[in-house]
């Protein structure tokens, strides 16, 4: 007699807000998938739809309502996770009929209502999930998250009544994940935290073993240990502490990218001040020089938010100023925006929109001019490039200086001999303000 095998039961996700949440999407996925989970890639063929949601600005809470909204219109089973989970009042007002509501990197309540939502088959038979677990992003890049929380108290901020403080893995642990995924085919590790800067603190930089040598769980050591894997290793979320400095000269002898991402957010010493951010930006504009006499190809990339309670045109054009000064290569701004919860709402002078959307041009200009320049200093370089898309009008990839998403793209027209994950060089032909175009050598 044959034996019927029920098809499996299917799990749609809808993920929101920064890579963090992204990795809390993967990790979800791996766990159910690993039960035997199918990942529908439809409302109409899931049997429940998780939407991991961004609570930090009230524009990503509006966002993350509209996507619980349509996934109850397009499927009806609907569970709820992420940042926006913490405000379950506020959701279930809206949206009474959702399954289930937790907070961030609740994984085992999230995958608790899956299964009551769908229940799961066994088959202790068949491994369904590969030992890097499941991944949102391309084969080829891949965000290694070290640890959850934040000890800062940035005014603006509400991550540590979302996330808590600082909580880093061990670094064994780490570095085991990453080895899977570099053997599953990774070319580009992207590390990502809160504060990277301030990785192993909480654990006082403990000790632990690492193919039977000892390692101690700080930024360092985990860069140098992942140099050693053989793949581009990409550290974004980087405070400008003073132990940074010992970082730059792994970038300079090539074991890590020469690319740093520090979120700056100002430079105005009052601003910062009202921000509880750290205000000596004169030290830092020597360090960046010192690190740059280090690393001449170092790509810095940074964000910053303009109309803040408080800031006045002085501080403003003192933040244009300092840019001209440091030179960024990447950078982003955000109009303030208030956030439920953040102590800077209670700030006195806030700041018209008008206000801020024409210090927000003012600013995206400034920088403009300063990419310009650099840009058009790589034409005629080598650039090494790693490929992300290719179709039939040829290739688009990143260099060293362009995270995925949120930085610049390579564009190799007509070349349509390479592969997504080929690292190759390229000789540099044409730069506008942000991309590169150029022409494949090897």
């Amino acid at each position: 007699m044959t034996k019927t095998i029920a098809p499996a039961p299917r799990v749609g996700i809808v993920s929101l807000g920064c890579p963090k949440a992204l990795v809390d999407s993967e990790r979800i996925l791996t766990r159910l998938r690993a039960e035997g989970y199918e990942v529908s890639p439809t409302y109409e063929g899931a049997d429940a739809v998780i939407v991991n949601t961004c609570g930090f600005l009230d524009s990503a809470k509006a966002e993350s309502l509209e996507a619980i909204g349509e996934a109850l219109a397009e499927n009806g089973k609907v569970i709820v996770t992420g940042c926006m989970g913490k405000d379950e009042t506020l959701i279930r007002e809206q949206f009474p009929n959702v399954l289930s509501v937790t907070g961030p990197h609740q994984y085992e309540a999230v995958v608790s209502a899956v299964h009551d939502a769908a229940p799961p088959q066994h088959d202790p038979f068949v491994d369904l999930v590969p030992p890097e677990g499941i991944k949102l992003t391309p084969r080829h890049y891949s965000y290694l998250k070290i640890s959850e929380g934040c000890n800062n108290r940035c005014s603006f901020c509400i991550i540590p009544s979302l996330r808590g403080d600082l909580v880093s893995r061990p670094i064994n642990r780490v570095l085991a994940e990453a080895e899977k995924l570099v053997k599953a085919g990774v070319k580009e590790l992207l590390v990502i935290s809160q504060d990277t800067s301030a990785y192993g603190v909480d654990l006082k930089y403990a000790e632990a073993d690492w193919k039977g040598n000892p390692i101690k769980t700080n930024m360092l050591e985990l860069s140098r240990a992942l140099g050693d894997m053989g793949v581009w290793v990409r550290m974004h979320y980087v405070y400008p502490y003073p132990s940074v400095d010992a970082v730059i000269p792994l970038m300079a002898e090539g074991k890590i990218l020469p690319y740093l991402d520090i979120p700056f957010q100002h430079a105005s010493p009052n601003v910062l001040k009202s921000m509880r951010r750290p205000a000596n930006q004169e030290k830092v504009l020597d360090r960046i020089n010192k690190w740059r006499d280090i690393c001449p190809d170092l790509t810095l990339r940074s964000t910053f938010i303009v109309g803040f309670p408080g800031e006045t045109e002085e501080d403003f054009e003192f933040m244009l100023d300092w840019l001209s000064e440091a030179k960024l290569d990447r950078v982003g701004c955000f109009k303030y925006e208030p956030v439920e919860g953040a102590t800077a709402n209670d700030l006195p002078d806030q700041i018209d929109e008008e206000v801020k959307e024409e210090r927000w041009h003012r600013f995206m200009e400034h920088q403009r001019q300063i990419s310009e320049v650099k840009m058009a200093a790589k034409v005629g370089t080598l650039q090494k490039v790693i490929i992300d898309e290719v179709d039939e009008d040829g290739a688009i990839g990143r260099s060293t200086a362009d995270a995925p998403e949120i930085d610049g793209s390579v564009f190799l027209n007509g070349d349509t001999e390479v592969k997504p994950g080929d690292i190759v060089t390229v000789r540099v032909e044409h730069a506008d303000d942000y991309d590169l175009w150029g022409i494949r050598i090897d």
